[in-house]
């Protein structure tokens, strides 16, 4: 029966969707930026599949399934762009120039770290678009022959690292530039920033949203060229 039920797609679907649901709840009731669902909701699986002695195999039927949307989840960047494009149009110069130094501190910092450590080439892959969200890092990391799993979870990193040290770091370096706060937020730690980013303001957050998007095109095109 169990056997049955595991070896179905929708069993690695449903239990997604639940651990990320459970671990949504969980962020809203202690309101941390360390109880990130996904964060949650990957433990949980994990943990599942272990307890239970499931192979990841039978959980990856469904996965993938829900690895398919991440193409369709990347084209809905651009709505974000649209929305924001009054501001987007006041902030351009700034935007692409924030956004691309962004992008190529971002890529080449990873290059140059994981040259000088020996890291494998599937490896840093995976880690160079730590800082793109996850549907367009996904794509980049499989482009170059990267592990999509560790490009998962170095995004993660990233965006959790981003939302709790984001507000620091504008008083460690007396960033006062609302558009400059919310723009570098946005470049180097995501969606999960772009939280943060809104916490700290209302320009903050729109700048950051701009960036989740504008920098992931930017990274592409940077690492067509990789």
């Amino acid at each position: 029966m169990i056997q049955a039920m595991t070896t179905s797609p929708l069993f690695g679907i449903v239990l997604c969707i639940a651990t990320f649901l459970l671990g949504r709840w969980v962020q809203i009731k202690t309101r941390s930026p360390l109880a990130n669902p996904l964060l949650i909701s990957t433990a949980l699986c994990i943990a599942v599949l272990c307890l239970f002695q499931i192979p990841y195999e039978d959980f990856s039927k469904g996965g993938d399934i829900i690895n398919m949307m991440l193409g369709p989840v990347t084209a809905v960047l651009a709505l974000g762009i649209y929305n924001q494009y009054a501001v987007l149009k006041q902030y351009f110069l700034p935007v692409l120039l924030g956004c691309t130094a962004g992008s190529l501190t971002s890529i080449f910092s990873v290059l140059g770290l994981c040259h000088l450590f020996g890291v494998d080439d599937a490896v840093t892959a995976a880690m160079m678009p730590k800082s793109c969200t996850t549907p367009i890092a996904v794509s980049i990391a499989e482009s170059h022959g990267g592990l999509a799993a560790i490009a998962a979870a170095c995004v993660m990193i990233a965006g959790l690292t981003g939302s709790l040290c984001a507000p620091l770091f504008a008083r460690w370096f007396r960033i006062q530039d609302p558009v400059a706060q919310g723009l570098a937020t946005g470049a180097c730690s995501h969606a999960l920033g772009t939280i943060k980013a809104r916490e700290m303001g209302e320009l903050q957050g729109a700048m950051s949203s701009i960036a989740i998007g504008v920098c992931g095109l930017i990274s592409v095109v940077i690492t067509i060229f990789l």
